[in-house]
């Protein structure tokens, strides 16, 4: 069974540390504001210029000017800071973020990410994916395994435009958890009831499987 949305920021979560500033990104990684666990410090930094998101609001907490990157609206936390997209840029740029969540479209062995742009179809565009992947050490990408047709998104090369080369080192699928080392995705650990065997048939790029590979654990 492939990992929820939420299961996958669940895991992407317990990768934080206390006193990190994480940027997450939109999609998949703005649910992992939602398990930040409780005794822990961790600052949510937006591009638009917010350090210190917090969960996504309730209809008796919600306040339509306050919303993160992707238009979605967030609350505060304790010493939540505002200011101007220049300087959050100025963050990003700097390498002050600890951790950065991203999605992607593709990635490859090089560690490679194809992010912003599918030919022929309307997409978003780069936003500031260019400059964090560029700016952070620590990058996770959250994904799906393989699209709709079945097609893999871990791939030997990336086909896609690119957002940036040989940035990552983790990738979080709906199936596994991979370490990109050396020309080469590693696996770590599997989504619960997901087989070892469809991890391998859902990947194109080349693929080291240890002789025991775990499966996730949520508490």
């Amino acid at each position: 069974m492939s990992l929820t949305r939420e299961q996958m920021a669940q895991r992407v979560a317990q990768e934080l540390q206390d006193g990190f500033y994480v940027n997450l990104g939109i999609g998949i990684p703005t649910l992992v504001a939602n398990f930040v666990p409780n005794n822990m410090s961790v600052m949510l930094q937006s591009e638009n210029g917010l350090l210190g998101m917090g969960e996504f609001p309730t209809e008796d907490t919600i306040d339509a000017d306050m919303i993160n990157a992707g238009k979605q609206t967030v609350t505060t936390v304790k010493g939540a800071s505002i200011f101007s997209s220049a300087e959050s840029f100025a963050m990003i740029r700097g390498g002050h973020v600890d951790l950065t969540v991203l999605g992607a479209f593709e990635v490859d062995v090089q560690g490679n990410i194809a992010s912003w742009m599918i030919p022929n179809k309307l997409i978003k565009g780069m936003g500031g994916a260019m400059d964090l992947v560029a700016g952070a050490e620590n990058i996770i990408v959250t994904m799906t395994h393989a699209s709709k047709n079945g097609d893999s998104k871990l791939l030997s090369n990336c086909s896609l435009p690119l957002t940036g080369k040989g940035c990552i080192k983790k990738v979080l699928t709906d199936l596994a958890w991979l370490e990109i080392e050396n020309g080469a995705f590693i696996l770590k650990e599997r989504a619960p009831g997901v087989s070892v065997e469809e991890i391998v048939e859902k990947t194109q790029g080349k693929l080291i499987v240890p002789d025991d590979v775990p499966e996730m654990t949520f508490s």
